[in-house]
């Protein structure tokens, strides 16, 4: 929902960034897998409590997650870099509850499930349209050039990243965020399976 109005603010620092980084020769893959690195490092972060580093990871991880897609712009989008752009991104989304749950698994770990099971719901329902939509040849570019058909919803990356971003900082209130973030997912996830039986209804 928040994705459009973020990125008109924040592609042109990062357009100019990506600039810089194709001409030195930085391949966008390489900061995929360097992001991924960082994100995964906030897990066992959370799980030793060090709730602060796990959010400086998460930053880094973000900052990756947008530097990659702008290098590749001057350099070559891939279909290789849109893959693990996008599996990297959901590896970390899900695997950040799963560091809750392992710091304080008696407190926290229901509401860990509850919300990774929403992160499938999410997940599923945008790369399935994805799928369709390209045999269908259908392409859109409502969030800028992707590498896939991006379909729009309440939970988009800007509020996953707020919510993760808030469960680092506010850790006593993780499990009411939890629910409150996988409710929002939910009517996400309805609502791209109603937008893809009005699609997709031959």
């Amino acid at each position: 929902m928040l994705d459009a109005w973020m990125r008109r603010r924040i592609d042109p620092p990062l357009d100019r960034a990506g600039r810089v980084l194709a001409r030195a020769g930085v391949p966008a893959d390489a900061i995929t897998l360097a992001g991924f690195a960082l994100g995964l490092a906030a897990i066992p972060l959370v799980a030793a409590g060090w709730h602060w580093l796990a959010l400086a990871a998460l930053l880094a991880n973000r900052l990756a997650d947008g530097l990659d897609g702008a290098v590749a712009r001057h350099d070559r989008v891939s279909d290789l870099g849109g893959y693990l752009d996008i599996v990297c991104d959901f590896l970390v989304y899900a695997g950040l509850p799963v560091g809750f749950a392992l710091l304080d698994p008696a407190s926290n770990a229901l509401a860990a499930a509850v919300l990774v099971f929403s992160f499938v719901g999410t997940g599923s329902s945008f790369l399935a349209y994805a799928v369709i939509a390209a045999k269908r040849n259908e392409t859109t570019e409502i969030r800028g050039r992707k590498s896939l058909y991006f379909l729009g919803g309440l939970t988009e990356g800007t509020e996953t990243f707020l919510f993760l971003a808030a469960i680092c900082a506010f850790p006593c209130a993780f499990v009411w965020l939890a629910y409150a973030f996988a409710a929002a997912c939910w009517v996400t996830t309805v609502s791209r399976m109603l937008a893809a039986a009005r699609a997709f209804r031959d």
